[in-house]
């Protein structure tokens, strides 16, 4: 009877550590708390998303507000078009403007939508139209890199 009551306490354990890796796995993969079946969908399209990826979060004021859902490159332009799916509990204005903001100085890179000042509200389909592409890290050093060479002349 002893070994019965054991090995139920180790199963029992078991699944406890399995069900708290679930739920460590979704907290850090920032999947746990957006509904998207209550959404609306949004576009901007960037010249550079660095390394934006889908799920991203789309945060507005540091509030989780919805996800990045598709990214593809516009053939005709050569430009990133981004889709977002946006909670309907949050209403933007149509001059909102949205760029690709990375928290901390190397961690993940997000959406981040500022609202503005138009009476008119975006819609299911709109296109964000003031968009801000993304602080490539490479990019900034090469610039520091040239303008200490071209001081040094």
């Amino acid at each position: 009877m002893e070994r019965t009551s054991l090995d139920l306490w180790v199963g029992a354990f078991v699944v406890a550590g399995v069900l708290a890796l679930t739920f460590l796995a979704f907290k850090v993969g920032n999947m746990s708390t957006y509904n998207a079946s209550e959404s609306y969908s949004l576009k901007a399209s960037f010249n550079n998303i660095g390394g934006l990826k889908t799920t991203a979060s789309v945060r507005s004021a540091g509030v989780l507000i919805g996800r990045v859902t598709e990214i593809r490159l516009n053939p005709e332009r050569y430009e990133a078009e981004v889709t977002l799916s946006v909670d309907k509990r949050y209403q933007f204005p149509k001059d909102t403007a949205i760029s690709i903001l990375t928290s901390g100085l190397l961690g993940e890179q997000y959406i981040g939508l500022k609202p503005g000042a138009d009476d008119e509200m975006l819609k299911n389909g709109d296109s964000i139209k003031q968009s801000r592409s993304a602080l490539v890290l490479e990019d900034l050093i090469g610039q520091v890199v040239a303008s200490k060479a071209e001081k040094a002349k």
